[in-house]
């Protein structure tokens, strides 16, 4: 059980960087700022590469 809080909370965390990664993208993307919009989807790859690890750890039953 302690398990799967940790990977919850993991989870959830993951889910607010990835929101707010995408906020940082949209406001830079529309105000035309180009070092930040490189930073944001930096960030944003770098995130999908950790949505991708938790995705293959689920179906691989590691999680869960």
């Amino acid at each position: 059980m302690d398990k799967r809080k940790t990977w919850r909370d993991q989870e959830e965390n993951l889910v607010q960087r990835w929101n707010a990664a995408n906020e940082r993208y949209r406001v830079a993307h529309a105000g035309n700022l180009a070092t930040e919009v490189e930073a944001a989807r930096a960030e944003l790859e770098t995130l999908r590469r950790q949505v991708a690890r938790l995705k293959s750890e689920f179906s691989t039953g590691k999680r869960y």
